[in-house]
């Protein structure tokens, strides 16, 4: 298996939008192309099942 140590970036499109996905060793973050914020989620949010606690609280911050 190769360990995850340096970030790996991925674009994806998701209807008309263009998203940056982000893999890295804290977690996973997805971002709009062209924008700096975006929703991260740690691994041990997912981990431990918190991960839709978690992106439901950062969305809500966020707008």
């Amino acid at each position: 298996m190769t360990k995850l140590d340096k970030p790996i970036r991925r674009e994806l499109a998701i209807g008309d939008k263009t998203y940056t996905i982000t893999i890295d060793p804290a977690g996973v973050k997805v971002v709009e192309k062209g924008r700096r914020n975006g929703i991260s989620l740690s691994w041990a949010d997912m981990v431990s099942g918190d991960a839709g606690v978690a992106a439901a609280l950062q969305g809500s911050v966020e707008k």
